[in-house]
């Protein structure tokens, strides 16, 4: 049987399709309750039918990123040259597109971006282009329907990227709004589809099993919230109402195998048994079905009948399929967790022990704080600071309040402050005579020395400092641009653009006039967030605030 048009729509920006030679079908594999040496056998056999098929991976939903990130996340033995092709053929590519893979479909995005992800690259910057940036217009991206907003997900949560500020968008996307637009394409059998759920006159179509599987595992990182879970506890209900006796699932009532793999694929991301008796009809179970279509040396067919032989899109999706299961058996990060992702290419000629070397024009005495250990804490989990703090705290920059406790709503003092500063940005420690109560035999001393002598802090008065005094957001602004400008940031800016972004808050007029202009240049460069109702100027920061700041202004100085 064909395949419908509509089926490779959903392979992420497919518009070329492969032909592969005709094999013979070979008789059905896999019972019940296969062991982790069994799947790794097949594993192992598809790895290798599809490093040798796909030579050199091209940009592309067949033959390109998927296979990147199966082949990246399945551990088996492929050369880094083999992902380094496909890097340089990615930048030849962008360049030649001039940074638009595709003015409509950004899910081509979406799946570079994980492939980047995968591989250890740099999406914000692939040949001088930001890849991620489109993923900030939330028009675009849903404009192809669910599958835009789903894979945006999936696309920015592999790896906690940010989600990118698009100032050309008309609306700013937000992880938010990217769900909010996913739980109302739901459909009243609680499953999705593709064009389902867009207007009250569609909400009465039937679920796609494909599409339902993506919404789950786009969704699965956010089931704490009581919303996602309702809905993702329908959509399973739908699923397993929908699967057939063998165990498997149709599309457009024909029986395939990537619809299995993106059921597979969603349960793995939930974190729910593939054996879970929802689905497991009449003794057959999810893996026993997708191996069905498993050709032993040649990859896996799209329907039982064969038609048309061994398929490169069946074998991909089927492969990262295997993947996924291969990693829950063995208790790793799941295929879309990519945090644990090598880096197999080395970009722009950097090798992956490369540290960044900051901007161009900061002051000889900043030097780049490396990773020295991973380090969280207990009271900073799921906190909206808390990427913040651990990369602070893993370069020694910033410290907790005993073994296991950040303290993220604490105040910060003076001192404290001076000393994270100099840490952040590797100054030498300075004595100083300067103020009479800074101590030289105190431990903040050669702090307050460094931040005071290369202009980052100055003093309450002429010859005081006031350690143990707290500081407001308007001061932490205007020692976060002090310490930018050393960074090499262009930090101008006359008080009419300060007051012009800061004429949208409506307590402005209580901050300072000397510190309005480094308040507007923390908004403008996004160190603060403009998503804040109020300034509160004159409130203490807390030191999860802080860190904030801190970890925002070194990203853009290029200091992370």
């Amino acid at each position: 049987m064909k395949k419908s048009m509509w089926k490779r729509a959903l392979a992420l920006g497919l518009t070329v399709l492969m032909t592969v030679t005709a094999l013979p079908i070979t008789t059905a594999h896999a019972a019940s309750g296969l062991t982790a040496d069994e799947i790794d056998e097949v594993l192992k056999d598809t790895a290798k039918y599809l490093y040798q098929t796909v030579e050199e991976a091209q940009v592309g939903s067949i033959g390109g990123e998927w296979a990147v990130i199966g082949l990246a996340r399945s551990g088996y033995d492929v050369p880094d040259e083999w992902f380094e092709a496909y890097y340089d053929n990615l930048e030849e590519y962008t360049i030649k597109k001039e940074g638009v893979l595709h003015k409509k479909k950004y899910t081509d995005y979406s799946r570079v971006i994980l492939a980047l992800s995968a591989i250890g690259g740099d999406p914000s910057d692939v040949a001088g282009y930001d890849l991620m940036e489109p993923l900030g217009d939330f028009d675009k991206t849903i404009w192809q329907g669910i599958n835009g907003p789903i894979w945006a997900l999936i696309a920015l949560d592999s790896r906690d990227y940010d989600v990118p500020v698009n100032e050309a968008a008309a609306v700013q996307a937000t992880r938010d709004a990217y769900i909010a637009e996913i739980l109302r394409r739901q459909l009243y059998d609680g499953g999705f589809s593709l064009s389902g759920g867009k207007t009250e006159a569609t909400k009465n179509e039937s679920a796609d099993a494909d599409i339902t599987g993506m919404a789950l595992q786009a969704l699965a990182k956010y089931r704490s919230r009581e919303d996602v879970k309702a809905a993702i506890d329908k959509a399973l209900t739908c699923l397993s109402k929908m699967q057939a006796s063998d165990g498997g699932f149709s599309s457009y009532n024909t029986s395939n195998v990537e619809s299995v793999v993106q059921v597979i694929v969603a349960l793995n991301e939930l974190g729910i048994p593939l054996d879970d008796p929802r689905f497991v009809k009449n003794g057959n179970g999810l893996v026993d079905n997708m191996l069905s279509y498993y050709v032993k040396g040649n990859g896996f067919v799209h329907t039982l009948d064969g038609e048309g032989g061994a398929d490169l899109m069946s074998t991909e999706q089927a492969f990262y399929g295997l993947v996924s299961i291969q990693r829950a058996m063995e208790g790793e990060n799941t295929l879309y967790d990519m945090t644990d992702a090598k880096a197999r290419i080395r970009m722009a000629g950097k090798t992956e022990t490369d540290a960044p070397q900051g901007l161009a024009g900061k002051h000889e005495a900043v030097k780049i704080q490396p990773v020295i250990a991973v380090k969280t804490f207990s009271d900073v989990k799921d906190h909206e600071n808390q990427k913040a703090i651990e990369a602070l705290a893993s370069r020694n920059i910033i410290s907790g309040k005993g073994e296991d406790k950040f303290d993220p709503n604490a105040t910060m003092t003076r001192a404290e402050f001076a000393a994270i500063v100099v840490n952040s940005l590797g100054l030498e420690l300075q004595t100083t005579d300067q103020f009479m109560d800074v101590p030289q035999n105190k431990w903040f001393a050669g702090f307050v020395g460094a931040a005071n002598a290369y202009g980052i802090v100055s003093g309450r008065s002429e010859n005081t400092f006031d350690p143990n005094g707290t500081i407001t957001k308007q001061e932490a602004a205007a020692m976060v641009v002090n310490a930018a400008k050393l960074c090499g940031l262009d930090t101008e800016m006359t008080a009419a653009e300060a007051q012009n972004i800061l004429s949208q808050f409506p307590d402005y007029t209580k901050s300072a006039a000397w510190a309005r202009t480094f308040l507007g240049f923390c908004y403008d460069q996004d160190i603060l967030s403009q998503d804040d109702m109020t300034m509160e100027p004159t409130k203490a920061v807390k030191r999860c605030e802080i860190a904030e700041m801190l970890y925002r202004m070194m990203d853009r100085a290029k200091l992370l």
